[in-house]
């Protein structure tokens, strides 16, 4: 007796799809999942930074002369970066006073953070992270 089996032939042409469709799907789901990663850390460590300036920028405000709170913006960008994911050594702050305004610039150097490395070949966001802060001084008028 021959017995006829219908639909197998369909049901056998289909079966390596799904490995095939994710072959193709897959490397770019991986590099997008990577850039939100390495973007994402990129963003919160600007932040940070950001932070830090803005804590500099606030501290300077109790000092009475150029010397005292460019000192007060060095040592509170100091105890602020240790308490924060960021390492002391990779950042440099300058501090700058003119027409009554104090502006306090923070970078940071983000070129061997783990996050950054870890891009492979996606577009890198930029290595220094640079932050500004300004304050006025003085008497406003």
């Amino acid at each position: 007796m021959l017995r006829v089996v219908v639909g197998e032939r369909k049901r056998g042409a289909r079966e390596g799809a799904a490995a095939v469709e994710f072959a193709l799907v897959g490397p770019i789901l991986i590099a997008l999942l990577m850039g939100i990663v390495v973007y994402g850390g990129w963003f919160l460590t600007a932040q940070t930074v950001q932070a830090v300036a803005s804590e500099g920028a606030r501290a300077a405000i109790g000092g009475l002369d150029a010397g005292e709170r460019e000192a007060l913006v060095r040592g509170e960008i100091s105890h602020t970066v240790r308490g924060v994911a960021l390492d002391p050594q990779r950042t440099t702050v300058a501090i700058a006073e003119e027409a009554g305004r104090l502006r306090v610039v923070v970078a940071y150097d983000a070129s061997d953070s783990p996050l950054m490395l870890m891009g492979g070949m996606l577009p890198r966001p930029p290595a220094v992270i640079r932050r500004t802060a300004v304050i006025q001084v003085g008497d406003p008028s």
